[in-house]
């Protein structure tokens, strides 16, 4: 099968959170089933100097006027022994020739034209799939997330009279951005007036281009099975649950995975010492380089809770920051590594001012470091509002760092909590509570400590997380059989 996946990131060339992993591994793990995969992303100067081999592929006009190119090349950073992956790249330097964060400026103002740079992906993405490389064309796009949602609604408005209709899958990775714009900027979408519509992209009077997304695909998925029910109810569905219940037989989650050969403490060459199931030395080490790198006091008996995470409302991040204290008044530690909002990273560093040698922050985004926290925590904290499926918890089991999260998402989907029950028949792998709830944070911040002291069932758990596997050849077995079931549709 023919597959073109449309994104606006991909690890490791762009990453601002888990679309870019997702995007990055799946293209391999579907070559690795037998399909026939290429990628479509935007021209960002990270893409582009990543990509080799570029020759032109076709160029048009915009429906503003803007004229573009796309190109077709390689990545060899998603290369994979023999096997490569092959990228359309969209060139429009007025519309991605820009310094940072690929959706906004050095003050976090989302930039004023997204509307134009990512109606600009989706439109390249239809125009492959219509026939723009006359030697390449794909039996099915797949698009991520809002950014890439107009490449349903263009394949679905467009097939008049341009070839045989080309299906759709539209993946959900946040349904809470949805990249929703004016009803003045419609003109510059190049869609037929009827996309303006209670049956189309229209929301309470905007522009909504996951509502395009969600409206014209063929198929939805999300990246777990739980949050694709919870996204059906008002609590979650962001004022799109109803045209999400009425999708409901053309919804479907399907759990994100771990790529392997990124995410492997056994050969992980981004930590300073390699260990795994049956031999845990390493972790030990790693855990006394983080501490003192961090200035935490470096006490290998104290245990180390870890936050890997944007700093936003989101991720639950107001329940770690009111019980600082229910982890450092029981002798442990706490780590920070992240970026978001204002409030929130100055509320951190003043915890690490007011605890030094128990709390430290490392403000940014940092893929290496990320990696060296995993390996030396013990504690994984994912306390989230809502959570579409979570990677960290992933990354964490992996490295032997127990997950604490709240019930909610992928993260009901891929922890088990630490009961009397699951101790028994050794399910558990780490620490979960219900209610967005402080005083139930807490208490699971104290079944970790409990647990934590009884080291020969704390040791038991890490062992069964650390066995999980996430593993894509499952995840690229779910997306294969639909993309046939819709190919032959």
């Amino acid at each position: 099968m023919r597959i073109l996946q449309v994104s606006a990131e991909i690890f490791p060339l762009l990453k601002t959170g888990g679309l870019a992993d997702i995007a990055g591994a799946l293209p391999v793990a579907l070559q690795d089933a037998g399909c026939d995969v290429r990628v479509m992303l935007p021209g960002f100067p990270a893409i582009c100097a990543g990509l080799e081999g570029a020759a032109p592929v076709g160029s048009y006009t915009m429906p503003w006027g803007e004229r573009v190119e796309v190109v077709f090349g390689t990545l060899p950073a998603l290369s994979r022994g023999s096997r490569t992956v092959g990228a359309y790249v969209l060139l429009a330097p007025g519309l991605y020739d820009r310094p940072g964060n690929p959706y906004e400026d050095a003050n976090k103002h989302a930039y004023a034209d997204n509307h134009r740079r990512f109606a600009a992906l989706g439109l390249a993405a239809a125009h492959v799939a219509h026939g723009l490389d006359a030697h390449w064309r794909p039996q099915l796009v797949h698009s991520h997330d809002w950014h890439a949602a107009l490449a349903p609604a263009c394949l679905a408005l467009w097939n008049e009279g341009r070839g045989p209709r080309v299906p759709s899958v539209y993946t959900v990775h946040n349904l809470a951005y949805q990249g929703v714009f004016g009803p003045e900027l419609f003109g510059d979408l190049g869609l037929p007036g009827r996309a303006f519509h209670v049956h189309g992209m229209e929301f309470h009077g905007n522009l909504s281009f996951m509502k395009a997304g969600l409206f014209y695909a063929d198929h939805i998925t999300t990246v777990s099975p739980t949050y694709a029910r919870e996204i059906q109810g008002p609590e979650q569905g962001c004022g799109l649950d109803g045209l999400l219940r009425a999708r409901s037989q053309q919804l479907s989650g399907i759990l994100n995975a771990v790529d392997d050969t990124v995410w492997n403490p056994e050969r992980d060459a981004l930590i300073a010492h390699s260990y795994d199931v049956r031999h845990m030395v390493g972790k030990a080490q790693n855990k006394a380089l983080l501490q003192a790198d961090m200035g935490l006091a470096v006490e290998p008996d104290a245990p180390l809770f870890a936050v890997v995470s944007r700093l936003t409302e989101q991720k639950g991040l107001p329940l770690v920051l009111a019980a600082v204290d229910e982890i450092v008044s029981r002798g442990g530690q706490l780590l920070v590594l992240g970026s978001g909002e204002t409030w929130l990273e100055q509320a951190f560093v003043a915890q690490a001012r007011d605890h030094a040698g128990r709390v430290a922050v490392k403000l940014g985004y940092d893929e290496a470091f990320a990696h060296r926290i995993f390996a030396g925590s013990d504690v994984t904290l994912v306390p989230s509002r809502f959570e579409p499926c979570g990677l960290t918890q992933m990354y964490g089991l992996k490295y032997g760092s127990l997950p604490l999260v709240r019930r909610v998402g992928g993260l009901a989907d891929t922890v088990v909590d630490s009961d009397l029950e699951t101790l028994e028949d050794k399910t558990a792998t780490g620490f979960v509570f219900d209610a967005f709830d402080e005083n139930q944070y807490r208490r699971a911040v104290r079944r970790a400590f409990a647990l934590y002291h009884r080291k020969a069932e704390w040791n038991r758990v890490r062992q069964t997380g650390m066995k999980l596997a996430f593993d894509w050849t499952t995840a690229a077995g779910h997306y294969t059989a639909l993309y046939q079931k819709l190919i032959h549709a």
